[in-house]
């Protein structure tokens, strides 16, 4: 073997291990990339920086702390952990596409939703100030990144939505139609039973009992849980396709609304034959927990389904 001279000050080149493999360097993570990003950002104008960082963290702290813990948003803090990891799977490309726009431009893009923020503030409205926030941090992107980065971060962008708390009015009317249906529905497959059932509007009576459909009982909160796990489950099968995305999640409404038929009856059935402790104990939450059980394997075998059909009829890869 022959000696390769070596310069002073140069590294001896290492010689190969005969039976071992070099491994190649290893590639900075993504979350390094996003990070050194907002670093380079923050360094340029920290002032800006540490007023978004003002506006947005009081806001979610304060809508977490409030809402995390009702049915409502019981989805919000798996959603906000996954938000930030494709928000960071996402950063590199984000950064490479990246091309601020001109000041103007961005100014423009934050002004809306900063006065809403302040109008937020003013009212008290917990909600608008929420979207006042989710606003703001699109508007920061598109500062950073321009329209680009926008279109790599579009679904983090949109699935983070889901972490904006639903006001009660809204709840309350969207529901109504659904309580009204499910009922009307229960009550008239319970008739033709035999059983002595009734509905007046979203009341059913069976026997000597009276059972109010809630909003919980109307799907809203498993409708939005099962967006937000039916969007991410999709987004990591069928890599971001937002066409298959809008198709799935056009399913999920009606099942989940069949799943809270299905709810309803097995309580009005527990309710008749074992008592009304009996329906609004333990397994009333049960009841609950199982059909949404049901209806993300329902989502699932339905996922399974399409995509054997995309697959051989040859508009979708498995």
């Amino acid at each position: 073997m022959s000696a390769t001279p070596v310069e002073d000050g140069e590294a001896a080149p290492a010689e190969p291990v005969a039976g071992k493999r070099i491994a190649p360097a290893r590639q900075n993570p993504d979350l390094l990339a996003l990070v050194a990003v907002v670093w380079n950002r923050f360094r340029r104008n920290p002032v800006f920086w540490l007023g978004m960082i003002a506006l947005v963290a009081p806001t979610l702290y304060d809508v977490a702390s409030r809402g995390w813990g009702t049915d409502q948003a019981a989805h919000a803090p798996i959603v906000f952990a996954t938000a930030i990891w494709i928000f960071a799977r996402s950063a590199r490309r984000a950064a490479i596409v990246a091309v601020p726009p001109k000041a103007w431009a961005a100014a423009l893009a934050l002004a809306p939703p900063l006065l809403l923020y302040i109008a937020a503030r003013v009212t008290g409205l917990m909600e608008v100030r929420g979207l006042a926030a989710y606003l703001a941090v699109i508007a920061v992107l598109y500062a950073v990144g321009g329209a680009r980065t926008l279109g790599v971060l579009w679904f983090p962008i949109l699935y983070s939505i889901f972490l904006i708390p639903i006001p009660d009015t809204f709840v309350d009317i969207a529901t109504q139609p659904v309580k009204l249906g499910i009922s009307k529905a229960v009550v008239g497959l319970l008739s033709a039973l035999g059983l002595p059932v009734a509905t007046s509007g979203v009341s059913i009576y069976i026997g000597q009992f009276e059972l109010l459909i809630a909003a919980a009982c109307a799907g809203l909160n498993s409708l939005i849980s099962l967006t937000a796990i039916g969007s991410f489950y999709v987004y990591l099968r069928h890599n971001a396709s937002w066409r298959y995305t809008l198709l799935l999640i056009t399913l999920i409404f009606p099942i989940a609304v069949f799943a809270n038929f299905l709810r309803v009856m097995i309580l009005v059935l527990l309710t008749y034959y074992a008592g009304e402790a009996v329906a609004q104990g333990f397994l009333h939450e049960a009841a609950g927990l199982f059909m949404f059980v049901v209806s993300v394997l329902t989502i699932f075998l339905i996922d399974k389904v399409l995509t054997m059909i995309g697959t051989r009829m040859g508009w979708m890869t498995a």
